[in-house]
């Protein structure tokens, strides 16, 4: 398969790496120095591209990529709430193609089916009430993390005395903590932590006055983000329209 890498940070040369193992072709490199090459033939010629950004480019590196005919698997979060419904209309009936995940290790894909399955239990039990933290490496920009988001979404699906979640307290990488964990009783908070070089932790509580619960997912390095991605990329490449983990791993749907 022929690939084409959008954003060449260390996830990018990662992908890289995982991608090559695996036969593929890397045809083209596109990074903030060259963005004249998305109106190239090697770019063209992509049968995906996959594109890990940040929130300010992202939706832009979408465009032209569409605009380009090329196919897209992307982890850049931040973008949906302001372009979200623009993006999935063009790919659900502009026949543009998008596969869009906040995390695409298997082991967040597995640890959010453990989430609902748990907030389903859960619903049963009023005495425990939930929280949720987060903790990612000082670079990234967005807080709470995508992948916090969609576990939140999870939850708020199957735990009926929750209607949103919101945010709780940011530590900042100089240790400075911001914001609040105080919130009405229908609301999840979601606290962020930004510090060293932490791949991502996400960790869900349920705590009542007898005891608590917890499930973590603790990723060791970015290996298993980048596998996700390349394995989302073969996926997609026979496939159209707005796609995510839950078409690749059926068992998300359950």
């Amino acid at each position: 398969m022929k690939i084409a890498l959008i954003g060449y940070g260390k996830m990018g040369k990662e992908i890289e790496k995982i991608a090559l193992s695996r036969g593929h072709e890397i045809v083209s490199i596109i990074d903030i120095n060259n963005q004249e090459d998305f109106e190239s033939d090697a770019f063209k010629s992509a049968d995906v591209a996959i594109e890990f950004t940040n929130p300010m480019v992202a939706y832009n590196n979408y465009m032209k990529a569409f605009k380009a005919g090329v196919k897209l698997v992307s982890g850049s979060t931040g973008w949906l709430e302001e372009h979200g419904e623009e993006v999935r209309e063009l790919c659900t009936e502009g026949g543009k193609t998008l596969f869009w995940s906040s995390n695409f290790s298997l082991g967040v894909a597995i640890f959010s089916a453990v989430n609902k399955y748990l907030a389903k239990i859960m619903n049963r039990f009023p005495a425990y009430d939930v929280t949720m933290s987060e903790t990612h490496h000082i670079h990234k920009l967005d807080a709470p993390s995508g992948t916090a988001i969609t576990l939140a979404e999870g939850i708020l699906e199957n735990l009926d005395r929750k209607d949103r979640w919101v945010k709780g307290t940011l530590q900042a990488p100089d240790g400075s903590v911001s914001g609040s964990a105080e919130c009405a009783a229908d609301e999840l908070p979601v606290s962020s932590i930004r510090e060293g070089e932490v791949p991502g932790i996400h960790s869900i509580r349920y705590d009542s006055e007898a005891d608590s619960i917890t499930i973590t997912h603790d990723a060791k390095n970015r290996s298993g983000f980048a596998l996700g991605a390349v394995l989302a990329a073969e996926y997609t490449a026979g496939k159209q329209g707005f796609l995510g983990m839950s078409d690749l791993f059926p068992f998300l749907k359950d």
